[in-house]
């Protein structure tokens, strides 16, 4: 019986591995730079035919040209324009139903000759679906079939062997970005809309409307000018979340001023017990800081780090009160923002 050879294991240290990485690394971006420079009004041509279309862009691709088309096809659907990967080996098994005659179809393939691609286009040219081809040349089967080709050039894969699949599809993923993200721009997507398709995650919450996250003011302690202090801490009470916070209002139901647990600490270590029973208007924080209910969370926590405030009022446009931030309600999306003491002093 024989055995197979053994392997035998060559010398490789640090340096050289680095070395290597950094020269698949550096290969890849010359490659980018390479085919930015020979890009040319083609790109335009694709994004006017995608935009021209009402149905949806059908990415299709074999093998790891597959892997990055699902990818840019993730990009797209993210960013305003609908999307949807088709395997060419299931499409000519069934798939092709899912095709609709507005849509239009990106295929991605370094070689242009796949052949399960090769199979299907004429189909897909049957169906009398524009075709986009992201492929080296024009004169491949997936050139002369494309309406518009998205020229990668004559790029060599990385590494020491040259053969993995690796500079050609970061290539087509470089391609594949730049087409959706123009796209997007030109449909006029907007960071809410993106906001709108990224619900979970930070990217989503970052662009958050702090009216979907605040303490709507049925849950915040309101006062007039004229109650005291401990009327303020003691008699109100509301349901949800306890905040250290106190708005003041006038009569028009403007806010006018806060008073913090901060504030009462101070009051207290200073022996003013008896402003307790004082109008809370005498030391309230009159104009504190505020920010519109229709602002982003992020603009909400970047007011909080900036201003040192623990607890961040929200109003309307005609300054009345429509909710709160408090520092506890953003602390778990941005773990490294800190309690801090309040400090709503306007300036």
């Amino acid at each position: 019986m024989s055995s197979l050879p053994v392997r035998s294991v060559i010398e490789f240290s640090q340096f050289d591995q680095l070395r290597d990485a950094r020269e698949i690394i550096f290969s890849e971006a010359d490659a980018l730079r390479q085919m930015g420079r020979a890009l040319g009004t083609e790109l335009c041509d694709a994004v006017d035919l995608i935009l021209s279309r009402k149905g949806a862009v059908i990415l299709t691709g074999m093998g790891k040209a597959g892997l990055i088309a699902q990818k840019i096809c993730a990009t797209f659907s993210s960013t305003g324009t609908r999307s949807h990967f088709l395997h060419p080996a299931e499409a000519i098994h069934g798939d092709l139903g899912c095709l609709h005659s507005d849509d239009i179809i990106l295929a991605l393939s370094n070689s242009g000759e796949t052949e399960e691609l090769r199979r299907l286009l004429p189909l897909l040219q049957k169906m009398k679906l524009p075709i986009i081809g992201i492929t080296a040349r024009e004169t491949s089967a997936l050139g002369r079939a494309s309406q518009v080709v998205l020229r990668l050039g004559d790029l060599k894969e990385a590494g020491p062997h040259q053969l993995a699949p690796s500079t050609t599809t970061t290539a087509m993923l470089a391609m594949g970005d730049a087409l959706s993200l123009v796209i997007s721009k030109a449909r006029g997507f907007t960071p809410l809309e993106f906001a709108t398709f990224h619900p979970g995650g930070s990217l989503g919450r970052r662009l958050t409307k702090i009216n979907e996250v605040m303490r709507p003011r049925k849950e915040v302690r309101v006062t007039s000018e004229s109650s005291s202090i401990r009327e303020a801490f003691v008699r109100l009470s509301c349901p949800g979340r306890r905040s250290g916070a106190v708005i003041i209002v006038d009569d028009s139901d403007r806010l006018t001023g806060i008073f913090t647990d901060s504030d009462l600490a101070r009051l207290l270590e200073e022996r003013r017990d008896v402003q307790l029973d004082r109008p809370i208007s005498e030391v309230m924080t009159a104009r504190p800081i505020t920010i519109q209910s229709d602002a982003s969370l992020e603009a909400a926590v970047e007011l909080l780090k900036s201003r040192k405030l623990s607890e961040l009022p929200v109003v309307d446009r005609e300054h009345h009160l429509a909710g709160l931030i408090d520092i506890t309600d953003v602390i778990g999306w941005q773990p490294q923002l800190e309690p801090v003491k309040a400090n709503h002093s306007a300036g």
